[in-house]
């Protein structure tokens, strides 16, 4: 166990409020993982002041020079990357083969945005009159704030800071205080690669610091994933300051199943996109919704499928699902599956908080089916965000699109069909930002741009070169020769 802290100005220092916080192992209460600064916005003002003074000396170094800055971070987080995977076991819950997939991802993500430090690419467009020569040239925000959830708790900062770095913006981080660890560990890489003092600030802390950055007069955009809620109130706050705001606020995805499916392969990508990294993924699948024909052959499948999964600890060898991010969190999932079988969904597997042994020192949720799921239960309509996937009967194709699209979120979806007319139609009308085939709703890629529709997201996308829009700000240059 060590005392954490943030970083301002290229130095690491406590919180001027003094106090702290504890974050805990999920899979075991009595496990310390650190403490760490319980910030304010006098610390956030502090860091906003640091970002500033810095960004300008940032942005004026050629974009490749910055993109080896970030190169270096991939190579050191690479050479650390089971040290690091196992410090975020220990603070997410995730199993140790999620969390390395996970510190493998972010290496990745720092390799593709160095990359694009040679790739800040403008255009030249003809102009209409004699000797205008005209093109375009991209130029950073300024000072952005990043608040990002505890779900991805080293991917999802990354995600949002190297996008906005290469790009020639200053960086104030607010990770979530529920898995703040990992973010620490990508800082202290990037200041060890030899990014300058000040152009990363972390800030540790709850709603106040987060709402500090979002309402601080220099920070020119907001990158926020979490909370539908809280996503709400940032947005409201953009708004008002007239700032750029990007908003990842979850899903209710759906998995298609029709009944020419291979119901073998479809059960397994269920249970691979319900019950991964225990179902705490905002792409995970939540609803599975089945051609009523072959609606009993696949739960029978699903169910003995999540019925064989191991679940605890996940630094144990052997485990498929680790336990929820803390007790209310574990309490919440069971509460509304109890919910959901009063309205009338049986339960066929799970359902039922696990304690026994050493299952009792953490906070573990069986793997949840729940079937005979109707549209109006609220299982169908709001994320649970656990191990618990609802099965819902459909007459056929038209009828299972309506269904998926019956919610307010629109993230990921996914269709196990061996029709390409379905496929296709599917990919044409689905309300989604992110589309899969034969694939888990929860499998994407760092390359691409990630997003989706209705209250899932706000703004431009994350991810892909298509981040890069977002912190940019585009120039036309009209010159007469």
């Amino acid at each position: 166990m060590s005392d954490y802290l943030n970083l301002i100005a290229g130095q690491w220092q406590p919180s001027v409020t003094g106090r702290t916080f504890e974050n805990r192992n999920p899979a075991d209460e009595g496990d310390l993982v650190g403490t760490f600064p319980q910030s304010s916005a006098d610390d956030v003002a502090a860091a906003v002041a640091a970002a500033k003074a810095a960004q300008p000396a940032w942005a004026a170094m050629p974009a490749p020079k910055r993109g080896d800055v970030i190169f270096k971070a991939a190579n050191l987080l690479e050479a650390r990357a089971d040290a690091i995977a196992r410090e975020m076991t220990r603070e997410e819950g995730k199993t140790l083969p999620e969390a390395r997939g996970e510190v493998g991802r972010t290496v990745n993500i720092l390799r593709y945005y160095g990359g694009e430090g040679a790739r800040l690419f403008g255009r030249v467009i003809p102009s209409e009159r004699d000797r205008v020569f005209m093109h375009t040239l991209r130029s950073p925000l300024g000072v952005v704030g990043a608040i990002t959830p505890w779900n991805f708790p080293i991917a999802i900062p990354a995600w949002k800071s190297c996008p906005a770095l290469i790009s020639g913006n200053a960086v104030v981080l607010k990770p979530s205080e529920l898995a703040p660890l990992c973010a620490t560990r990508l800082a202290e890489i990037l200041v060890e690669a030899g990014l300058p003092a000040g152009v990363l600030n972390v800030v540790h802390g709850s709603g106040e610091a987060g709402g500090a950055i979002v309402a601080h007069e220099h920070v020119r955009a907001i990158s926020f994933t979490g909370s539908e809620a809280t996503g709400g109130k940032v947005a409201e706050a953009c708004g008002r300051r007239k700032v750029r705001v990007q908003l990842e606020m979850g899903g209710k995805n759906p998995t298609i199943v029709l009944a020419d499916a291979d119901l073998d392969e479809a059960a397994s990508i269920v249970l691979n996109a319900a019950f991964g990294s225990t179902g705490q993924r905002c792409t995970a699948t939540s609803r599975a919704i089945v051609e009523r024909s072959v609606v009993e052959a696949f739960s029978e499948k699903l169910v003995a499928k999540a019925r064989a999964m191991k679940v605890g600890p996940g630094l144990d060898a052997g485990i498929d699902v680790g336990p929820s991010i803390n007790a209310a969190h574990a309490d919440r999932v069971v509460t509304e599956v109890a919910a959901a079988a009063s309205a009338g969904a049986t339960v066929l597997a799970g359902g039922t908080r696990l304690t026994e042994g050493v299952l009792g020192k953490g906070h573990f949720v069986a793997p949840t089916v729940l079937g005979n799921v109707t549209p109006q239960m609220t299982i169908a309509q709001e994320e649970v965000f656990g191990p618990v996937a609802a099965v819902m009967p459909a007459d056929d194709f038209e009828h299972a699109l309506a269904l998926a699209n019956d919610v307010r979120f629109g993230l990921s979806a996914t269709i196990c069909t061996r029709s390409l007319s379905h496929a296709l139609q599917f990919a044409q009308r689905i309300e989604a930002g992110l589309v899969m085939v034969n694939l888990p709703s929860a499998g994407v890629e760092y390359q691409v741009a990630f997003g989706g529709s209705k209250a899932s997201s706000l703004g431009p996308r994350e991810q892909g070169p298509e981040a890069i829009d977002f912190y940019t700000t585009l120039k036309t240059v009209y010159m007469k020769y």
